[in-house]
């Protein structure tokens, strides 16, 4: 007797490797947006766009530590996917993993280091005005 019954499908699990981008995708939205009441004036002034709008960007000031919090956090999370050893590759695919395992923590790495300047920008932004 043939059996017919639907199969219960299980969850697909995003890989980790597209979770941990859109993390570090993520992180630097919102350290961008953490930091856009000291970054994006000076960046527009440099750019040589200016204007008395440009005041109306500190009304993100109040949310700025939520965005902060998100940056650290999701950046956290995408560093525990990264460098935590992949099941994958120790089952056996030794030369895929060793060719995109590194190149996956050098964009971690860059990543970090640009929303690590970014949230340390508002800190160190009075002394270029």
């Amino acid at each position: 007797m043939l059996d017919n019954s639907p199969s219960i499908k299980t969850a697909a699990v995003p890989p980790r490797k597209n979770l941990s981008a859109g993390l570090m995708v993520l992180a630097v939205a919102s350290s961008i947006i953490a930091s856009t009441c000291c970054v994006l004036p000076l960046v527009l002034v440099l750019v040589g766009i200016t204007g008395a709008w440009m005041v109306n960007l500190t009304s993100l000031r109040p949310i700025t530590p939520f965005f902060t919090a998100m940056a650290i956090g999701t950046l956290l999370w995408a560093g525990v996917l990264v460098f935590r050893p992949s099941p994958a590759c120790t089952t056996g695919e030794g030369p895929a993993c060793e060719t995109a395992r590194p190149i996956t923590k050098v964009i971690y790495l860059a990543c970090a280091i640009f929303i690590g300047l970014l949230l340390l920008f508002p800190l160190i932004a009075p002394y270029f005005y």
